[in-house]
């Protein structure tokens, strides 16, 4: 059963709506252990001392920021508490925006907003006023004694607040360099380009998409905890292939996906299927 990681509530104008807070993400990541390879014991890390080399124990250990090179200011809890935000648990909506005005790059982790009984109606009014004005609401919400920038969307019958990075985390891309946006495209490569994306549309399904490196790694680590070899692995890395002439080869990849569509991969791959009318 899920566990709230608060109880709060939402705040916009005068209304407030209480509720509960729960992730929407489910990590599967796979953990392992580093081992002494003779006998797989456990390797410990010890604190040690840079300056004298001796291990350090952990009531002699302090929190320090390095503001210039080999000089730190030491900082204690009493000072964190200082700079702490005040631990409201409520998401309190700031202003309401158009979706598309915002940066995808800024969106981070999602988390569900259950309401309590008691603000259900209200619950649902913000729902359907985010969905009927196509807008969504910034937030700030104190979470583990953090504060974050978040945005409150509808997804659904629930409501969805996606934490985001604040401005200055973002790294522009000044030192890249890209393809310039006024750059003249042949009208035949595009049109090819587009036939291509359009021949590969598909209604997105993201329960069709797993996760093979960790099903690969789980099947290999049941092998060899059986006894059994590892399974082989198939198929060998796709080589690039140089691009001497750009319109064959979307000829060729326009083919090659006609043909797919018409072949047996057409049931089972999950980018074969056409879009939904």
């Amino acid at each position: 059963m899920a566990h709230a990681i608060w109880s709060g509530s939402i705040n916009f104008g005068l209304v407030t709506i209480p509720v509960k807070l729960y992730s929407a993400i489910r990590q599967h990541e796979l953990h392992f252990n580093y081992l002494h390879e003779e006998d797989l014991g456990r390797i410990r890390y010890e604190r040690a001392c840079s300056v004298d080399g001796k291990k350090v124990d952990w009531d002699d250990i302090v929190r320090g920021y390095q503001y210039e090179k080999g000089e730190y200011v030491v900082l204690d809890d009493e000072d964190f508490k200082k700079a702490m935000p005040e631990a409201s648990q409520s998401v309190d909506i700031v202003e309401f925006v158009d979706l598309r005005e915002i940066d995808p790059i800024l969106f981070g982790a999602p988390y569900y907003l259950e309401p309590e009984r008691k603000g259900r109606h209200a619950y649902a009014l913000l729902r359907e006023a985010l969905k009927k004005t196509g807008k969504v609401g910034i937030a700030r919400v104190v979470m583990r004694t953090r504060e974050h920038l978040a945005a409150l969307k509808p997804d659904g019958n629930a409501l969805v607040i996606e934490v985001m990075h604040w401005a200055d985390e973002v790294v522009a891309p000044t030192d890249l360099e890209f393809p310039d946006e006024a750059a003249k495209l042949p009208a035949t490569e595009l049109k090819m380009a587009t036939m291509l994306v359009e021949t590969m549309t598909a209604r997105f399904e993201p329960g069709e998409f797993k996760d093979r490196y960790r099903e690969k790694l789980l099947e290999l680590i049941e092998a060899k905890a059986q006894g059994r070899a590892a399974p082989r692995a198939k198929g060998k890395p796709r080589a690039p292939t140089p691009v001497v002439d750009l319109m064959d080869v979307l000829r060729r990849s326009l083919a090659d996906t006609h043909a797919e569509r018409r072949g047996p991969a057409k049931a089972s791959h999950p980018r074969r299927r056409r879009r939904a009318a």
